[in-house]
């Protein structure tokens, strides 16, 4: 995995754009937006806030702490997908219950 200096620089450079463009957007100077992509400093949650909306990541992503620019890995997703439909079935099963005794 990368690291947040690493994510950052390549998500400019992905989005083909200067620093001194992306630092502006950002509303910095760009000499801490190069001191943030160099690991010269660490920036604050305000910042990986604005970065995460300006690149369209999640903060893990952009931490470095997952591989998803967009949100959790398809195994995690697909396992929550199936918790939901298991609850749904199960309302339907109580709903059709009731409903049939009541008749």
């Amino acid at each position: 995995m990368r690291t947040f200096q690493e994510t950052l620089s390549a998500l400019r450079r992905e989005k083909q754009i200067s620093q001194r463009r992306a630092a502006a957007e950002l509303g910095i100077s760009q000499a801490l937006l190069s001191h943030y992509e160099t690991g010269a400093r660490e920036p604050g949650l305000a910042f990986v806030s604005r970065a995460c909306d300006y690149y369209g990541v999640t903060a893990d992503y952009l931490l470095g702490r997952s591989e998803e620019p967009r949100g959790g890995d398809v195994s995690t997703m697909r396992a929550l997908l199936a918790q939901v439909r298991l609850m749904l079935d199960r309302a339907d099963m109580a709903l059709d219950g009731k409903e049939g005794g009541a008749l």
